[in-house]
């Protein structure tokens, strides 16, 4: 919960936390899924978690919000505009992500890379790559859900509205598959 606002239950009332068996984009599978996407029917929801995020990236210095298109465009929009940053989006283009529609940034420039969920963090990555020859500075990550479990601590500082400890298995040791339940791919990569 973060002040008065319990993110669990924002996302349930929109439908954004599922239960069943999913591969998530990293390819592992898992008993929970964060349809974050299920949100942005709720422009008030999207407004109240931004409004969160950016209470929680006041105390860093940065310039400019750069978001992973497609999950998180409209969320990393409404959490620059909360913090009255500059919003660019990275897009995949030829299977790489890669900052396009004339967007540049200015070396040195500072700044937060604005996820929906992370588990893995590859799409973070992969946002980092796509803006590293402009010279900027990622100084931190900021999220709804932050799956991660504290395995990128030397990696990122992640600012998360909600932190969840997934079961996650790989997928040839995995009981929901042995159990026969349907695999579902709900994400953004091949997903529904």
């Amino acid at each position: 919960m973060t002040n008065n606002v319990d993110i669990k239950e924002l996302l349930s009332s929109a439908g954004g936390l599922l239960s069943g068996h999913f591969c998530l984009t990293s390819g592992l599978h898992s008993d929970t899924y964060f349809q974050c996407a299920k949100l942005y029917q709720y422009p008030d929801v999207v407004e109240k978690l931004a409004k969160e995020l950016a209470k929680k990236l006041e105390n860093i210095e940065f310039d400019t919000i750069v978001a992973p298109a497609i999950g998180a465009v409209i969320f990393g929009y409404e959490v620059a505009k909360q913090s009255k940053k500059r919003n660019l989006f990275v897009e995949r283009k030829d299977g790489e992500m890669q900052l396009r529609r004339g967007y540049t940034l200015a070396k040195g420039e500072k700044v937060v890379i604005i996820e929906d969920v992370i588990t893995t963090a590859r799409t973070i990555f992969e946002t980092k790559e796509a803006i590293k020859e402009f010279g900027c500075e990622v100084v931190g990550v900021g999220c709804i859900v932050d799956r991660t479990q504290g395995k990128l601590e030397n990696e990122f500082k992640i600012y998360s509205l909600l932190q969840s400890s997934p079961v996650t298995y790989e997928p040839d040791n995995c009981p929901l598959c042995k159990q026969g339940i349907e695999l579902v791919k709900p994400g953004s990569r091949g997903g529904k």
